[in-house]
Parts: C-alpha cells; sequence; structure tokens
C-alpha cells in the first residue's frame, strides 16, 4: 500500500497539474535532492527490513523440528508412508496402528517421518503445518491439540491413483482414554509378522488390506498389537531390513495377488494359494 497508494494518488494529479495549457511551472532542469533519493530508497528498504524480521522470528518459532513447551514429557509416534495408507508406530508402547492417529490431549505430539515409497506430505490441517516424508530419510514435526477432538488427516502430496484416499483421523484422548485404547490394541491387535507387512506394504488403499488382515472387520483400522524394537528405522535404510527384522507368520494373500487366484469349481476343494507361488 505504501508504494501502490502515492501511484495511483499522484498519478492522476500529475496528469492534471502539467496537462497541456495548464499554468504549473515546468521545471526541465532537476538537481540531485537527499530527501528524494531518502525517500525513494528509504522506504523499499524499510519494509524489506520489517518483513525480513517478521519472517525470521516466525519461521524459527515454527520450526517442525522445535519441540513444543510443555510441562509434560512428549508422545513419540513414529510415521511411514506406503501407497497409499500410513502406518503409526508407537515405539514406547509396542503397538502400531493404521487408519487412526491416536494420542493424549495432555501432552504434545513428536512425530518421526519416513516414506516407504514416494515422497508424501503429512498433513493435519487443524493443528498445524504440514511436513514430507521421504524414502530413506526422517523428518520430524511437533504437534499439539490442547483439548480433546477428532481432526482430518490426509497425505496432501501427489502418489498415484488412490492418492485421494490416503487419509487418517487424528484423536486427542483424555489420558484414560488413550491408556484404554493402548490396551485394546494389545488384546485385540493381530501380531506384525512378516506377511502381514509384505501385505501392508503392497501397493493398496487402507480398506483392501485391512480386508486381508484384519479380517474384514471395516472399522477402517488396522491394529498391529506386536511390534518389533526397531522396525521404523529398519524401514528407514531399507524394505528389505524391514522384513528380515519381521518373524514369520501365517502364508496371506497380498492385495495385488487376490485377483490372480484361480476359482475353484463347483464341488472342488480349494487348495490354499500361497504368495511365494504367485511370485
Amino acid at each position: 500500500m505504501v508504494v501502490v497508494l502515492p501511484v495511483i494518488v499522484l498519478t492522476p494529479w500529475l496528469v492534471w497539474r502539467y496537462r497541456y495549457g495548464g499554468t504549473a511551472i515546468y521545471r526541465p532542469h532537476w538537481t540531485f535532492s537527499k530527501k528524494m533519493e531518502w525517500l525513494i530508497w528509504g522506504m523499499p528498504v524499510l519494509i524489506v527490513a520489517v518483513l525480513s524480521y517478521v519472517l525470521w522470528t516466525a519461521t524459527h518459532a515454527l520450526d517442525p523440528y522445535q519441540p513444543l513447551s510443555s510441562d509434560k514429557e512428549p508422545l513419540r509416534v513414529q510415521v511411514v508412508g506406503y501407497d497409499w495408507k500410513w502406518l503409526f508406530i508407537y515405539p514406547e508402547q509396542g503397538i502400531a496402528i493404521a487408519g487412526k492417529l491416536m494420542f493424549p490431549a495432555d501432552r504434545p505430539l513428536a512425530l518421526e517421518l519416513t516414506s516407504n515409497t514416494v515422497m508424501q506430505s503429512f498433513f493435519i490441517p487443524a493443528l498445524g503445518s504440514q511436513i514430507y516424508a521421504m524414502n530413506n530419510m526422517v523428518t520430524k514435526l511437533h504437534l499439539a491439540a490442547g483439548a480433546p477432538g477428532t481432526f482430518r488427516g490426509q497425505n496432501a502430496q501427489y502418489n498415484g491413483k488412490h492418492f485421494h484416499e490416503q487419509r487418517f483421523t487424528a484423536e486427542a484422548l483424555e489420558p484414560y482414554a488413550f491408556s484404554d485404547f493402548v490396551e485394546a490394541a494389545r488384546k485385540t491387535g493381530v501380531p506384525m509378522t512378516r506377511q502381514r507387512y509384505e501385505i501392508f506394504a503392497d501397493p493398496s488403499t487402507l480398506s483392501e488390506a485391512e480386508r486381508i488382515i484384519d479380517n474384514g472387520t471395516n472399522d477402517g483400522l488396522i491394529s498391529f498389537s506386536q511390534v518389533p524394537e526397531g522396525l521404523f528405522e529398519a524401514i528407514v535404510d531399507g524394505p528389505l531390513l524391514a522384513r528380515a527384522l519381521l518373524p514369520s507368520g501365517p502364508v496371506a494373500m497380498t492385495p495385488r495377488n487376490v485377483s490372480a487366484v484361480p476359482k475353484a469349481p463347483a464341488g472342488a476343494s480349494i487348495v490354499p494359494f500361497k504368495k511365494e507361488a504367485a511370485q
């Protein structure tokens, strides 16, 4: 406005004052003017200085890597992006959840993020700024809710045909409710085996993976009751290390291979389909 308003106001005034046939004195020979130089250069310098100060202080105050001030220890959650779903690992509780990010409202969140595939953007608009999750790299983000509530989370970076389905729910709970959630995940969740992890890591939506891993409960949630220590670090280092860290479990079909299973004729016995044979 400091730059634009004088131009808008003075242009018509100058056109009228120095019009043909006007009475204003025309002085074509100018001399150096300190006042004009200070005005012409001083105002832009002042604007840039003020904006630089605001930008510098705000950027450092909102640094996603900087922990939020709180009298309580933040809850650590490790986030892994897949095609097209999110996995939330709770290293201190030894569980993992897909579909929901649950945390106590009275504690800040300390997130570590990576991607098992392409670059993705982790974003909970109601809680704070977005940050990218990248393969073989770890980024950090600190958030806080301040009060119980439910918030929409999403991937804001296009990563394929089911990009629009890569959403999750972030729920800030009362402390006792979060404890109940952890206990329920330990009791009702399924252990994360190598086969289940391969199903989950395959390109698929959360609902597709849920139908196979969680027996089609259709609650938009997959709970893993047992997660080996160091899984997140192994995923960052490479998919082979993550698979080697996980125990072997029952053989199951992947979403990619479900359509490849031949239909048995009527009255014929069904032979279990093994992933190794399909590969």
